[in-house]
């Protein structure tokens, strides 16, 4: 197949790729272009050396001013398309904890609306420090074996992940975050934490911009909850892993993620005060505990 002025289009070819080719066959520069169809020369630049996920509008616009036939317009869209649908890794290179929190904050400072759905730990964005401080520990352990290099690499991602929180002050945006009850009694870190962490929670509650649903242990569920995401703007479906990320900014992929999260959210409470104050005790009771508890100069503890 090729293009109206010859060009031939090979079927692996990068969108990107197709789209420079027309250009400078059309004697264009990228500015000129950009002037033609009301695009930034950078954004023109961005879509044809594959930097991110193009638009599939944005290169029907640019492949119809360069004179494409329309079954080529139409061709290239379907590729910009699948390459949004499909979940990408998104940690290419070795950016660490910290590199990935700012990023996730670039992406969460861009979102008007964002659902968080997490069945194990709590969504980030509420974490306190000191629970944040024990999640990262946990994940750091994966990626650096020398102590003092540990150390400092998680307290700059607890850090990042702390100045992420100053997006729920911008109360033009909404935060709905759904999370499971196993959230609360997965003990990740020392009781007097979690004490931490519940109030953490109330107080994130308590804003007009937030919502927090809890789904109950004994709750009917239609749909299950195989791991956690983060939906923001319907537009990009973010999924954490342990040693990277998952994005997609396909149309199909954040319409069936948005249903994943209002099923769940439906089988939520939002009436978390009674929830928290249950585990409010339990933590109580178990702090009460290990401060009871003596450590003798033989080596014993005793109650």
């Amino acid at each position: 197949m090729s293009t109206a002025s010859g060009i031939p289009l090979d079927p692996d070819e990068p969108v990107g790729s197709v789209l420079a080719r027309l250009r400078k066959a059309a004697g264009l520069t990228g500015g000129q272009l950009g002037h033609r169809v009301g695009m930034s020369q950078p954004k023109i630049s961005r879509i044809e050396n594959g930097k991110g996920l193009p638009d599939p509008d944005d290169v029907g616009i640019l492949a119809r001013a360069l004179g494409a036939e329309e079954e080529i317009v139409l061709l290239l869209m379907d590729r910009a398309t699948g390459s949004r649908e499909r979940m990408t890794d998104w940690t290419t290179g070795p950016m660490g904890l910290a590199g990935r929190q700012n990023t996730i904050g670039h992406w969460e400072n861009a979102t008007r609306s964002l659902r968080v759905f997490q069945p194990a730990v709590v969504p980030g964005l509420l974490q306190s420090s000191g629970y944040a401080k024990a999640i990262l520990e946990d994940f750091q352990l994966l990626v650096f074996t020398d102590l003092r290099d540990r150390a400092v690499a998680v307290a700059e991602a607890v850090s990042a992940r702390i100045r992420r929180q100053e997006v729920l002050n911008d109360h033009d945006r909404s935060f709905h975050f759904v999370m499971t009850e196993a959230v609360l009694s997965n003990r990740v870190c020392p009781p007097q934490e979690m004490l931490a962490q519940l109030l953490r929670l109330r107080e994130a509650a308590a804003q007009e911009n937030v919502t927090i649903g809890i789904v109950a242990a004994d709750a009917p569920l239609s749909t299950p909850p195989f791991h956690g995401f983060e939906l923001l703007d319907d537009r990009l479906v973010n999924v954490d892993l342990f040693t990277s990320g998952l994005i997609s900014q396909g149309r199909t992929q954040a319409h069936l993620y948005r249903q994943v999260f209002d099923s769940l959210a439906a089988a939520a409470t939002t009436e978390i005060e009674p929830v928290l104050d249950r585990y409010e005790a339990l933590y109580l009771r178990l702090a009460q505990q290990e401060r009871h508890i003596i450590t003798e100069p033989g080596g014993r503890a005793s109650a």
